[in-house]
This record gives structure tokens, sequence and C-alpha cells, in this order.
């Protein structure tokens, strides 16, 4: 992934964010250390967003696509109420074993589910029992991310958000070329004409996609 921002800005911005805590701390470095595409973790400053967040929208009922090693799972669970519950979808059976030992070691993992398999089969499953959605956060296979979109906004309650990350994709954005970039440009788009929500393109890290439910 490349750095939209100035390294010397970055560093001003990590200098002025709540640090991230001694359990994130060992999380990022295994990360690193053990599992391929460390990058695909969200940074301290889009962790900590994702928490204010939580926080701020009153949300108890989240659901996450893209678990990884589960860097922003925790960091939405440590925002969510004693009673709130955090449903995160992945494939990878590596990544969501790395993200399971650390959700049992921390005071928030009895609020966080792994559904492991397709996540519109997870999106399905979840509509056929009637869930409704305060928050959700899309950090997913790109192809796929305006079919999530289709799927969850019905799933979504009024006054809800919808964050999707890497909505400037490295800055592929402006000029597409593979099937990612298109799957992106084509979100963003499909964002944008949306009349069942407010949306505002933050250039947080790689860039968030902000959506507000009407």
């Amino acid at each position: 992934m490349k750095n939209l921002i100035d390294p010397k800005i970055a560093e001003y911005i990590h200098a002025h964010t709540t640090p991230e805590g001694e359990l994130f701390e060992r999380l990022r470095v295994e990360t690193y250390d053990k599992l391929e595409d460390p990058q695909m973790q969200v940074g301290r400053v889009e962790g900590g967003l994702l928490k204010q967040l939580v926080q701020v929208s009153g949300a108890k009922c989240i659901l996450e696509l893209g678990t990884f090693s589960g860097y922003s799972s925790l960091y939405m669970a440590s925002g969510l109420p004693d009673d709130g519950r955090l449903i995160t979808c992945d494939i990878d059976t590596v990544v969501t074993a790395v993200a399971r030992r650390f959700f049992d070691e921390s005071p928030w993992g009895h609020k966080i589910e792994i559904k492991l398999g397709p996540a519109l089969e997870t999106i399905e499953e979840l509509a056929r029992a009637g869930t409704e959605l305060d928050f959700v956060f899309i950090d997913a296979d790109k192809e796929n991310y305006s079919a999530y979109w289709e799927a969850l906004v019905p799933l979504v309650r009024s006054g809800g958000i919808i964050l999707a990350d890497n909505t400037l994709w490295s800055g592929a954005v402006l000029a597409p070329q593979t099937g990612s970039d298109h799957g992106i440009v084509d979100f963003n788009q499909l964002v944008q004409a949306d009349a069942r929500v407010e949306n505002v393109l933050l250039s947080v890290r790689d860039g968030v996609m902000f959506s507000r439910k009407r």
C-alpha cells in the first residue's frame, strides 16, 4: 500500500493520537513478523477512529467484513458497551486463528464472533434472522465491495454507519487498471449516487468512505 501522506505528517499524526496499548502493539508485531501481506492490517490512527465512531454512534451490533489478524475488530469491540456484539467475517483460517488468540486474551473477546466463510453468505444469514446493524466496516476483497454494499444497506438501521476501507487504493482510483482498482472506483461511484445515505470520502490512511444511512 502506497502512503499518500507525507511521512513527516504521518509521524506528527501518530504523535498526536492516543497510543494503542500493549496488546495492540504485540498483535501488530506478530502480524508483521509471521503473516503474509501484513500491510492489510489497519493502522493505529484508523483503529482509533473506528473505536471513537463506535462510541459516539452508540452502536451495539457491528458487522465487519475482513477480519485479518483482528486488529480492527479489537479496536471496535473496545468501543462497544459490555452487551455489544461484533460479528467479523473471513475465509482465512490462518489469520483468524491469530485473531481468535488475541480476542481471547483481551477484555473484549466475549463480544466478538468470527464467521468463517464467504461474507455474502453471512450477510444472507443475518438478513434471514432479521438482524439490524448499527455499524458496518468493509475491508475485504475489493471486487465485491459493491455487492457487499447492496446486500448490507437494507440491514443497517436509520442513522447507522457504514465504513469502507482502502477507498483511495493507493491513488489507483485516478487511473484504474486492475480488477481491484475498478472495484473500488465502481464502489465509490455507487455510494456517491445512493440516495439512501449521506457520505464523505476521508483521506485517512488509504482512504475511508464514511456513510450514514438516512
